[in-house]
């Protein structure tokens, strides 16, 4: 008579008291790998994200069962809506746009990012700066210190410089920042045979690379409330740049693959060196 008054056939109310009382194994251990990967993000993976993740380990699986997946496990990402943001034309006469916004490079070490932002730690704010490698978006040298000077972003570009093999011709771009326009920084760019490109002032466009990196790790990694020291800090923002960042977050970029895996893949497939 309910059948009848839903307009259900009794053979699919049947069917439908079967299933709830069966356990589907495969679909609890798809929610336990969604669950494990969006905890290891830090709530901020979402379907697509933990979609790529999932099929880099082995496992087929589709972004909207992933979606469904979330859903029933209640879980939401963290990513922050659009900003609005300014525009700008003024560049520095000594030191031009040379950049250009022209971010698709054709080989590693061609162009360089850098900036610095700002992380709580130790009950006061401590800088970071980053350079980035524009040819798959890959995290090359970083420095973290209590002092936003020029020193701070002489340690990243160093850091860099030896990691990648002292390599020469880079073009390095950056905003108009003083510590970047400082006698130190361009003295070591002129020591490591490096040109200087700087974005238009107040346009936070032309080093968009830079400020997407800086978005991703405050709103999937860092917490809250900082950090306790700058210690506890310097070791785990250096385990998300170079080792979650680089290796194992998919990056839209390289079409879902983490940067420094990607970075790999067309090495090999180029034959570069």
């Amino acid at each position: 008579m309910v059948c009848e008054a839903f307009g259900v056939s009794r053979s699919s109310y049947y069917e439908h008291r079967r299933k709830r009382s069966c356990i589907d194994v495969e679909r609890l251990t798809l929610r336990a790998a969604v669950n494990r990967l969006f905890t290891k993000s830090r709530s901020s993976a979402g379907s697509r994200m933990i979609t790529a993740m999932l099929n880099d380990e082995g496992t087929a699986i589709g972004r909207f069962k992933v979606r469904r997946l979330m859903q029933e496990l209640g879980l939401v990402c963290k990513q922050p809506g659009p900003h609005a943001y300014k525009q700008a034309t003024v560049e520095r006469p000594d030191i031009p746009n040379h950049l250009d916004r022209k971010f698709m490079v054709s080989r590693p070490n061609q162009v360089w990012c850098g900036d610095i932002t700002y992380v709580w730690a130790g009950q006061c704010w401590s800088y970071l700066a980053v350079v980035l490698d524009l040819y798959t978006r890959r995290v090359i040298g970083w420095a973290l210190s209590a002092r936003p000077n020029a020193e701070l972003v002489a340690n990243a570009l160093d850091h860099a410089y030896e990691q990648r093999g002292r390599p020469p011709g880079v073009l390095f771009h950056t905003d108009q920042g003083s510590q970047y326009a400082s006698r130190l920084f361009r003295q070591r760019l002129w020591r490591y045979r490096m040109s200087q490109s700087m974005s238009r002032r107040g346009n936070c466009w032309d080093n968009a690379p830079m400020e997407r990196l800086f978005r991703s790790l405050k709103s999937e990694w860092i917490p809250a409330l900082g950090y306790p020291s700058i210690c506890a800090a310097r070791k785990d923002i250096g385990e998300y740049l170079m080792g979650y960042y680089n290796r194992q977050r998919p990056h839209a970029f390289n079409a879902g693959i983490p940067p420094a895996l990607a970075e790999e893949k067309l090495k090999t497939l180029s034959g570069i060196s």
